[in-house]
């Protein structure tokens, strides 16, 4: 199985392109506020590095925090959507071993109807003055 791999919860933002659970290619970059605009960008061209495109990827495990709010939300909107758009299940895994629990468990044919990001602690919302 063909696997892009997600991780967006720090200033370096990391993409993964593993078949059967074994790395072709990874990619880390400091995308810092940048992220939303280089993401697909760099997804593009980790495919193209291996002479893949996007109709061959047939998972996706998302790194869902702790971490960045923002960029927990970026890189798991983006994952969320190819999966969607592309009708192929998607995972989202924690921890050290993450890539290798989500490759686990889309082996054993799991998904997340939608991959969610867990924040490690309560979001700080302002409430409203009225």
């Amino acid at each position: 199985m063909m696997v892009v791999t997600i991780r967006t919860d720090k200033p370096e933002a990391e993409l993964g392109l593993y078949k059967d659970g074994v790395k072709l290619a990874y990619l880390v970059w400091p995308a810092h506020t940048e992220l939303s605009a280089t993401l697909h960008h760099k997804l593009q061209d980790l495919l193209v590095s291996q002479d893949k495109a996007l109709q061959d990827v047939e998972g996706i495990i998302c790194f869902k925090g702790p971490g960045s709010f923002t960029g927990l939300r970026i890189g798991l909107t983006v994952g969320n959507a190819l999966a969607y758009g592309l009708g192929i299940p998607i995972v989202a895994s924690g921890g050290q071993d993450w890539i290798e629990v989500g490759n686990d468990r889309l082996a054993r044919g799991e998904q997340d109807d939608l991959a969610l990001p867990e924040y490690g602690s309560p979001a700080h919302v302002t409430l409203p003055k009225r």
